[in-house]
């Protein structure tokens, strides 16, 4: 198991980039693909027709989200929190991924990089 940090710079505001993370009409228009989200913490979610899902635990409007990842019959929880810091230029996200599987943490912290906060930072560029 391995653990992945970053911080993004997003040109937008924090409370443009919760939405962004957060409401699915929002995330469909960033990354192409269907989503399911809900700010209900114990809600599940599916991102990217269904190549993410996992379990929304927390949220902190404007702030703050933490999530359960799943990974097949893994054991150990995979934890995702994303924190959001006011930056001179928009936003500063801070990621945090937490006993992501061996065998997967390429293609996850590729996909961090371009699918999702690359594809955040697209959108708000335009």
């Amino acid at each position: 198991m391995k653990d992945y940090k970053k911080y993004y710079i997003i040109p937008a505001s924090p409370e443009e980039v919760y939405i962004a993370l957060t409401n699915p009409a929002t995330i469909q228009l960033w990354s192409g693909d269907k989503a399911d989200m809900s700010t209900e913490p114990g809600s599940e979610f599916s991102l990217f027709d269904g190549s993410i899902v996992g379990k929304n635990l927390e949220f902190e409007e404007g702030r703050m989200i933490t999530q359960q990842w799943y990974f097949g019959d893994q054991t150990e929880i995979s934890t995702v929190t994303i924190k959001l810091h006011p930056h001179k230029f928009g936003t500063s996200a801070e990621l945090r991924h937490y006993n992501i599987p061996d065998q997967d943490y390429d293609d996850i912290t590729e996909g961090w990089d371009e699918a999702y906060f690359g594809a955040i930072i697209e959108f708000y560029e335009e």
